[in-house]
């Protein structure tokens, strides 16, 4: 049976589980480090070492980290972009990066260029690519040592063919210059594909480093196989995509957290609070996967519309302060974070956090009680009741009909939940502190279509057809099992507004793991 390595690289803690089958042989957290790959490391033989396996028996690993995202966030490591745009002469009015904020503008170089070219929906060209511009932005690009380019043009998820010819000119006259077509990367929304675009382009080269840290820190820990990164749909990209398409990696921690609830329970349609040291995260599952997000999503102060889980962020973790008494109570934002084992009164430090009112209450036995016996038992209830308020508030917001479904509570400071928020019982499964690094280890290969079709002279049902079997020859390629496959999402829209009698749609499929892959 295959062994499955799952590793969760988070802000606070990283951790590390070993599958076999559905069984969670051992899951340990292991402190995140600055330098990332050590916190790696340090996991990886933890698990080892606890689940008494031998390395060379490991048959894939799996990898969630945060390390794109942050990148954007803090502004670090980003290369400069060529944003280019094939649309002349419609869409002059709203130039590449025009809803940016200034500090990531300037870190990305606000290189814009836009040129004739682009479709109408129904693949017509707008006008026809102005070949000569490229060439000279192609010298420009040389002469000011642009390190990336990022192409987008009107409706190229319908037709992507100027964009792959405006790739060829540019690498011919910039022949190790890497570009990144919109196409391949965002929905439909010409600003939001664009900008997912240029973000990442941006964050090739620190994939590229990225990639090679992983492989470096596996193979020095004596693991042969191959690895995977988790995308965040809460599937698998290979390393040589991840090296492609970074920003895939957005979110990929929610998503690997939910997808583990929902492994670990069997439960496929819930509400999932993640609660970590610092934030709860909340999402809600569908069939097992995380919803969607419906709208544009905003990464470091950029919109844009690639995939990803409709989850939400509080401010309450197990390192969240408190100050004031029971009648004057403060429960965060602020929080210790990865400080906890040493701020924690738990622990012998003096700041008095979440997880000290839960070891007071009973709910949980770390660090040692006796440290927190003389917290007033009015401030005590004061927080729980608190907690719970700010549980419920969340949850309701993530429920989208009156059933009572169950709210699943996984992550390390998932102690702070209450037995019941609200109408809706509460799961807390085994192995609930690791459940990220369990989704990262189930993890599961996806195809996905978007696009608009035109139903004249063919049926909603052929399109449809079409649809799915594009996304499953897009998972079998990416190494799914085709007899594994199956639809988990199918949205099909008609677009009134646009002549030919249009329809959306969007077709998503996930399938195993060929074991080759493995």
């Amino acid at each position: 049976m295959v062994l499955r390595l799952g590793i969760d690289v988070g802000g606070t803690n990283t951790d590390a589980v070993i599958l076999r089958g559905r069984e969670v042989l051992a899951g340990v957290k292991s402190a995140t480090t600055e330098d990332v790959m050590s916190g790696i490391s340090n996991a990886l033989e933890a698990v080892l070492e606890k689940a008494g396996v031998a390395r060379e028996a490991i048959d894939v690993t799996m990898i969630g980290t945060t390390h794109f995202t942050n990148a954007v966030v803090e502004r670090k490591g980003l290369d400069q972009v060529a944003a280019i745009r094939l649309g002349l002469p419609a869409t002059a009015c709203l130039p590449p990066m025009v809803d940016w904020p200034e500090d990531l503008v300037e870190m990305v170089g606000g290189h814009r260029y836009l040129l004739r070219g682009g479709y109408e929906f129904d693949g017509r060209e707008i006008a026809a690519l102005d070949e000569d511009e490229l060439i000279r932005i192609a010298g420009e690009i040389t002469e000011k040592g642009i390190k990336a380019a990022a192409i987008s043009s009107v409706f190229s998820p319908v037709n992507r063919d100027m964009e792959e010819r405006a790739r060829d000119i540019l690498q011919e006259h910039c022949p190790c210059l890497p570009v990144v077509l919109s196409c391949e990367i965002g929905r439909l929304g010409l600003l939001e594909r664009e900008s997912a675009a240029i973000m990442n382009a941006s964050l090739l080269s620190l994939s590229d480093r990225t990639v090679e840290a992983f492989g470096r820190a596996l193979s020095e820990a004596g693991l042969t196989c191959p690895f995977y990164v988790t995308q965040n749909d809460g599937t698998l990209m290979a390393a040589d995509m991840v090296r492609r398409f970074p920003v895939l990696t957005f979110a990929s921690g929610p998503t690997n957290s939910m997808r583990g609830a929902a492994f670990l329970t069997g439960v496929k349609e819930a509400i999932v609070i993640d609660i970590g040291g610092t934030t709860t995260d909340v999402g809600s599952l569908h069939h097992g996967f995380p919803r969607q997000a419906a709208t544009v999503v905003d990464v470091g102060g950029v919109r844009t519309n690639f995939r990803m889980p409709d989850v939400f962020s509080i401010g309450l973790g197990g390192g969240t302060m408190i100050t004031g008494d029971a009648d004057n109570l403060q429960i965060g934002p602020k929080s210790v974070g990865y400080r906890l084992p040493q701020e924690a009164l738990v622990f012998g430090g003096k700041t008095l956090t979440t997880t000290d009112i839960a070891v007071r209450a009973g709910m949980a036995e770390v660090g040692d009680a006796a440290k927190v016996a003389e917290i007033d038992p009015a401030l005590v209830e004061a927080a729980k009741a608190q907690i719970a308020e700010m549980l419920e508030m969340a949850v309701e917001r993530s429920r989208v009909s009156p059933d009572p479904i169950p709210v699943i509570a996984v992550g390390g400071g998932s102690i702070l939940a209450p037995d019941r928020i609200g109408d809706l019982e509460v799961l807390r499964p085994e192995n609930f502190a690791v459940a990220n690094a369990v989704g990262a280890a189930i993890a599961q290969i996806s195809g996905e279509v978007d696009r608009i079709y035109a139903l004249e002279g063919t049926t909603r049902e052929e399109c449809l057809a079409n649809a799915e079997r594009e996304a499953s020859d897009a998972a079998v390629s990416a190494g799914a099992k085709p007899e594994t496959l199956i639809v988990i999402e199918r949205e099909d829209v008609p677009l009134a507004y646009l002549p030919g009698n249009a329809t959306r749609i969007h077709l998503k499929v996930v399938g195993e793991m060929g074991e080759n892959h493995a």
